[in-house]
């Protein structure tokens, strides 16, 4: 075999198995993928929709099953990727099962070639003949080894038939068991799609129940956007003001951000190195509302402002501290209910919408550590919390702070 071959050869086998290894990944990533997204299903069914009787809200009863639907179309987008992954590697296989019984083939016909041969010249007459028809010693020392090495190719050839039968076995099991992961995909799509069709018509019915009050639904939406938005000036301006005050003790005025202690510097080191890996601020709940500027799940026409991310979890569930730090500030605003601020270093986590206290202004908190309990209410039945991320005043994204939201 030229060099050149066998470089071809060797890259087409090494270019196979990343490929296999590839596929294999991100179909390890999708199922992981598929299994949370429908866990989440299950707990949007146990927190927003157990109890029927507390549907008190027609907008309510709207706004859940938009998340419901978020959700099932996103796990419907996953299986689909999962089934046409699972269609390449299937069609792989088979293309590769196509190739092994060639070979295969192509074995046994020049391994009953060899037999042939090799029954014809069976005899000891013929062998000895063989041997003693050599014009000198050294011919027939070469026809001995000549003998030896046929031998052995033959039970080489043997083994490579063996192996090559063993390898079409493995991949016609392998092939059998991917298609049947395909159909039971399929299988369960089809049922989440025909879910999502009745979620998305029931939806649909509350939304032609409440067209006709729309611009009061749309009035009642900003009003409670000017709350949040008061909120949010107020937990901004405390921000600044705990910023002030650190750089004044450390006699740095002016400065924009936290003048840090050694203690602080260490504090917000470590949080910042748990990115992506910090625990909920519950034990149990599902995102209702995610970050930045959306439009409203009902009310088209309205947009809304999300410092943060909302999460629904079940009545007197516990909040609790994503990671250690003191307790900033404690915010109670007219008509809403208490905001907890915690400070790690030049980082600051918003916890909003606490029913009970367990903390106060200046008390160090530990990661996990309960702060408070959630508020449930009782017109709407929601149990939820708006939870928030600084770095100094800049508001960031929760999704890529907190484990797997």
């Amino acid at each position: 075999m030229s060099r050149t071959l066998l470089f071809l050869v060797l890259f087409w086998i090494g270019t196979g198995v990343v490929l296999s290894q590839s596929t294999t990944k991100r179909q390890q990533e999708l199922e992981a993928q598929r299994v949370r997204l429908k866990n989440e299903i299950k707990q949007i069914n146990e927190l927003l929709f157990s109890s029927k009787k507390n549907r008190k809200n027609v907008v309510t009863e709207a706004e859940d099953l938009q998340v419901k639907l978020s959700v099932r179309e996103e796990l419907i987008k996953v299986t689909n990727a999962q089934v046409n992954l699972l269609t390449r590697k299937i069609n792989l296989n088979e293309s590769n099962i196509s190739d092994q019984r060639k070979e295969l083939e192509a074995l046994k016909e020049d391994y009953a070639k060899m037999i042939q041969n090799s029954y014809a010249s069976k005899s000891l007459q013929n062998r000895l003949m063989f041997l003693f028809s050599s014009e000198n010693f050294l011919q027939a020392y070469k026809r001995i080894q000549y003998l030896k090495q046929y031998t052995q190719y033959r039970r080489k050839q043997g083994l490579a038939i063996a192996e090559k039968t063993q390898l079409l076995q493995e991949l016609n099991k392998a092939l059998i068991e991917e298609k049947s992961k395909k159909l039971v995909l399929v299988e369960e799509n089809k049922t989440v799609q025909e879910q999502l069709k009745k979620e998305r018509n029931a939806q649909e019915n509350l939304i032609k129940s409440l067209r006709r009050k729309e611009r009061s639904l749309a009035a009642q939406i900003s009003k409670k956007e000017k709350e949040a938005r008061a909120i949010d000036r107020e937990i901004d301006r405390l921000i600044r003001a705990a910023i002030a005050a650190s750089n004044k003790a450390a006699g740095k005025r002016g400065k924009k951000t936290f003048e840090l202690t050694p203690e602080a510097k260490l504090i917000a080191a470590n949080f910042e190195a748990n990115r992506g890996r910090l625990p909920w601020p519950l034990d149990k709940g599902v995102i209702i509302q995610g970050f930045g500027p959306q439009r409203h799940p009902v009310v088209k026409t309205t947009t809304i402002q999300s410092n943060g991310v909302t999460i629904a979890t079940a009545p007197a569930t516990q909040v609790r501290a994503v990671f250690e730090g003191e307790v900033m500030s404690v915010v109670t605003f007219k008509g809403s209910n208490p905001s907890v601020l915690i400070r790690h270093g030049n980082y600051i986590t918003v916890y909003k919408n606490l029913g009970k206290l367990y903390v106060k202004k200046g008390d160090k908190v530990k990661a996990k550590e309960a702060i408070g309990e959630v508020f449930t209410n009782q017109q709407t039945g929601k149990t939820e919390i708006q939870f928030s991320i600084f770095n100094n005043v800049k508001v960031l994204n929760p999704k890529g702070w907190i484990y797997q939201m």
